[in-house]
């Protein structure tokens, strides 16, 4: 399978990254109202059980949540590039960096997502966080 490159801002995914990291709001305008929404990590502690939601309503709860203990100075973008797979799903590379509020440091991560996106909304979002690097660790 060969992973063809999009424009993120050709994809509802990059759209919504890039309006979350913006912390603008109109990104909920672009989700479905039976959005299927999960973030997992990988080989962390982190409780995620609450980092879910099936509905338009429990998605804005989950992100407002996760402003106030994951991201409460906002996170900046690094990278976001997405892949099309075809028939409305995209794979997404997300890098960011941003004050974790739990850990109480700077960090960056870098999560894959794997979407759908169907008539301008996305409506399935898993994220799978693959690690959170304190920025002062020296590698």
């Amino acid at each position: 399978m060969h992973l063809k490159p999009v424009a993120t801002e050709d994809t509802v995914i990059g759209q919504v990254l890039t309006k979350f990291a913006a912390g603008d709001p109109s990104l909920f305008e672009l989700i479905a109202e039976d959005i299927d929404f999960r973030i997992d990590h990988f080989r962390d502690e982190a409780d995620t059980s609450w980092q879910q939601a099936d509905s338009r309503n429990s998605l804005a709860q989950v992100i407002g949540r996760l402003g106030q203990e994951v991201f409460p100075k906002g996170t900046e973008a690094l990278a976001i590039n997405c892949f099309e797979l075809g028939a409305g799903w995209i794979l997404t590379c997300f890098n960011q960096r941003f004050f974790y509020g739990l850990l109480q440091k700077d960090v960056t991560s870098l999560t894959y997502i794997v979407s759908h996106e169907a008539d301008g909304q996305m409506d399935y979002f898993r994220e799978n966080v693959t690690d959170i690097v304190d920025r002062h660790e020296t590698a």
